[in-house]
């Protein structure tokens, strides 16, 4: 029998490296990588231990391993003319998935691994220009790179890797198909706006699987951007066993649905806190349907004011974003064996004239009180002008508008001690039209409330 073809290792020490975090190793690394890209065999870049390695953007190829090895670490510039531009999503795009730069880049890319057990350092707070005390998070600069745009690569691999204090978005898969995102840890920073954990975007057969995520914005979030070009929709993508701590949401869909977002599964997570548990937000052209969260606690909560999000358990909605635009449909999903704790309601909300529809909520047990120090009592609608952004509106146990079909089996809402005044139903339904409720337990916040009030 043959032997497996050996892997050659390109090490970029030999190649001028010198991993001392103040000389540019850019450049040299760089080199490593298209030494790499085009031998015929199996390579791997190597990143020794050890070593703090300055760099803008790195344009990795396919076919190669990029080894962060022991305790290597990437650390950003913070000089935008080392990174590139012309990215992906970088033009005419009307979303956050615009970017100026990042320090790792695949386009095109076919077997493609990024692997071992070292650091990328973006350098956050390095990136804001200061600090805001009154809404409690930090204002960025003109420039702040992603750490991953990785554009339309096939048979990806990222695992083992950590990445940390993103400036920006962390890892945004564009028009990715076959990606495995395998126990990745992610350290950003829990006040810096826009550091998603992991955005699959207009990505398909993806899973991402044993990730432990801190981030300030999104922990796990699949989108379908507005982009100058049809990546094709979002589908068939697997999140399994993560643990997430945001300060937005925990897992979510959305906001960018510009095309289709269908075959998404979430499971056997845990929500250490967020400022929504699960979220679905269709705001464009495209529909969400096929959608499974299973086998997640949460915990959600009210933070300051920019903070998108308030503190709901679950927030299904389909609201256009802007009046009289194009909007999708939101139907097909199920949730099972949910559970956990939350300052908001579980709310399940369509549009009039296109009611959110086929909706299972199995086995969902909430318990809904107020520890945090921030103004209750409102639904978060954004983005959109189409309808009022911030709705002042009682918080009942399970909100349900403008939706068909709509079944709660095994259901319960609970009530801390000293429930406020705005607390409301256990279940607050207007322009439904077929509601199931079997075996539902919990009643109103308080006796005076009537249930199933308009």
């Amino acid at each position: 029998m043959a032997s497996p073809p050996l892997v050659r290792v390109f090490d970029v020490a030999k190649y001028g490296a010198v991993g001392n975090g103040t000389t540019l190793d850019g450049p040299a690394i760089q080199r490593t990588i298209d030494e790499a890209a085009a031998y015929r065999g199996k390579s791997q870049v190597l990143l020794r231990g050890g070593k703090k390695y300055l760099v803008g953007t790195l344009v990795l190829k396919g076919a190669i391993d990029f080894h962060l090895a022991d305790d290597a670490q990437l650390l950003a510039s913070l000089q935008g003319e080392h990174y590139l531009g012309g990215l992906a999503g970088s033009a005419d795009a009307d979303s956050m998935a615009a970017a100026a730069g990042a320090m790792i880049v695949a386009t095109g890319a076919q077997g493609l691994r990024i692997s071992g057990t070292g650091t990328l350092q973006g350098r956050a707070r390095e990136f804001m220009k200061r600090y805001d005390p009154t809404n409690e998070w930090w204002l960025p600069k003109d420039f702040r790179p992603k750490m991953f745009v990785l554009t339309e690569c096939k048979d990806l691999e990222v695992r083992d890797i950590t990445f940390a204090e993103a400036p920006n978005w962390g890892m945004h898969m564009l028009g990715c198909d076959g990606v495995l995102v395998d126990n990745v840890k992610v350290r950003n920073l829990l006040d810096v706006p826009n550091c998603d954990g992991i955005d699959p975007d207009h990505s398909r057969n993806v899973q991402i699987k044993n990730c432990n995520i801190v981030c300030g914005d999104d922990g796990v979030v699949v989108k379908a951007s507005r982009q100058t070009k049809d990546y094709g929709p979002a589908a068939n993508i697997k999140v399994q066993d993560c643990i997430i701590e945001t300060q937005d949401a925990g897992l979510k869909i959305g906001t960018e649905t510009t095309s289709d977002v269908r075959d998404i599964t979430f499971e056997r997570c845990t929500i250490k806190k967020a400022s929504r548990g699960l979220c679905i937000q269709l705001r464009d052209e495209g529909s969400v349907y096929n959608i499974t969260f299973k086998d997640i606690t949460f915990e959600s909560q009210y933070f300051s004011d920019p903070w998108w999000g308030r503190g709901e358990a679950i927030s299904f909605t389909a609201i256009p974003r802007k009046p009289a635009a194009k909007l999708g449909t939101l139907h097909h999903i199920t949730v099972q064996n949910v559970s956990g704790r939350a300052e908001n309601s579980v709310r399940i909300w369509g549009s009039p004239g296109n009611p959110a529809h086929d909706i299972l909520l199995d086995q969902v047990d909430v318990t809904l009180d107020r520890w945090t120090k921030y103004k209750g009592g409102i639904y978060d609608n954004r983005p959109t002008s189409a309808i009022t952004p911030l709705e002042p509106h009682p918080t009942a146990g399970f909100s349900i508008q403008d939706a068909n079909n709509v079944t709660l089996r095994d259901c319960k809402v609970s009530w801390g001690a000293n429930p406020p005044e705005y607390f409301g139903e256990a279940i607050q339904q207007k322009d439904v039209t077929d509601l199931k409720v079997e075996r539902f337990q919990g009643d109103a916040a308080h006796a005076s409330h009537k249930e199933g009030a308009e």
